[in-house]
């Protein structure tokens, strides 16, 4: 085998195009209302905390530090204060065989098993100590989900979970006629909550669990709904709670994807441009405007007040004034 040297000029081209491959991030955060300064201080900055995803998301705070999703690359990463870069800590995260989507939401149950929205096993599934998945969620009256996007926990062990179809593979046919919202027992009882609405995707409870919070990223009437969340799971009363399409603009990419609420009921979801901060009233208060279409968020922290967004192809964090649920 012929070797030939390589040339500076060589080095410095590669060097040139890592750069390239991931833009300065250039963020700020727009104040619409007084009442932000109370949840983000004046003067808070946007910190990049890791780069170079494929598409992060599903962030949420586990033993110290934040695990996230990169759906594409079928991997779940870790990252921990003093982490100069993150780490893979789960692969296959979403598809087994490794030919489809990876995992997209994540949570932690009351336990502190990692809960997964697995686009490519279209599943919700509980992450075991021995490193297997035990499905919770897998079909509907006996068809098989969509890809469940994103989800929430309940106290009482409840999880609510949309089912868009975007993780579908490439000639793939849905089963089922919608794309619902569901829910599933501890004992695992799957229920339809909500199937009139097309691309459900971020999904939160509010503090007193009376209202359920789903964002719809449909690129027509991206928006965000409530609902009132009755004893027995269902719901009634759906409604618009913010409407984000005129906020759209070639500027401000994507649509409400995921979201969190906050201790007072404030929702941090994301929308057009970053991350909005709306009241519990459905006034819009600012932006965390990322530059980014914006994926998904969620409180961490010792004190659980520092919020972590997934942008695309970063990870950041904001501190706030407020403290996650």
């Amino acid at each position: 085998m012929l070797f030939r040297p390589i040339s500076l000029l060589f080095v410095l081209s590669l060097a040139a195009a890592a750069a390239e491959a991931v833009p300065e991030f250039k963020g700020s955060i727009e104040r619409l209302d007084p009442a932000l300064d109370g949840l983000i201080a004046p003067g808070t900055g946007i910190e990049v905390l890791a780069s170079g995803f494929n598409w992060s998301e599903g962030p949420v705070w586990r033993d110290g530090g934040l695990v996230f999703s990169d759906v594409p690359e079928n991997t779940v990463f870790g990252w921990k204060e003093g982490d100069t870069a993150a780490k893979v800590v789960l692969k296959p995260s979403g598809s087994l065989s490794g030919d489809g989507q990876g995992s997209n939401g994540l949570q932690v149950d009351a336990q502190g098993n990692l809960i997964l929205c697995q686009h490519g096993e279209r599943r919700v599934a509980r992450l075991e100590k021995d490193g297997s998945f035990t499905p919770l969620a897998d079909k509907y009256e006996g068809k098989r989900f969509n890809s469940p996007n994103d989800l929430t926990i309940a106290k009482s062990g409840v999880i609510f979970f949309t089912d868009p179809p975007y993780g579908l593979k490439k000639g793939e046919t849905p089963e089922l006629p919608q794309h619902g919202v569901y829910s599933v027992t501890p004992g695992g009882k799957v229920s339809l909550v909500v199937g009139d609405i097309r691309f459900p995707n971020g999904i939160a409870l509010s503090p007193d669990e009376k209202t359920l919070y789903v964002a719809v990223s449909d690129p027509k009437d991206t928006r965000v709904m409530a609902y009132d969340l009755q004893a027995d799971g269902s719901v009634k009363n759906g409604r618009v709670f913010f409407n984000a399409q005129g906020l759209k603009s070639p500027e401000r990419k994507g649509g409400c994807d995921g979201m969190k609420v906050d201790a007072q009921g404030n929702l941090w979801t994301t929308g057009p441009g970053g991350v909005l901060v709306i009241s519990k009233e459905g006034k819009h208060l600012g932006s965390i405007l990322t530059g980014q279409a914006t994926a998904n968020c969620a409180f961490g922290g010792a004190d659980r007040s520092t919020l972590y967004i997934t942008a695309d192809m970063f990870l950041l964090r904001v501190k706030t004034l407020a403290k996650g649920l």
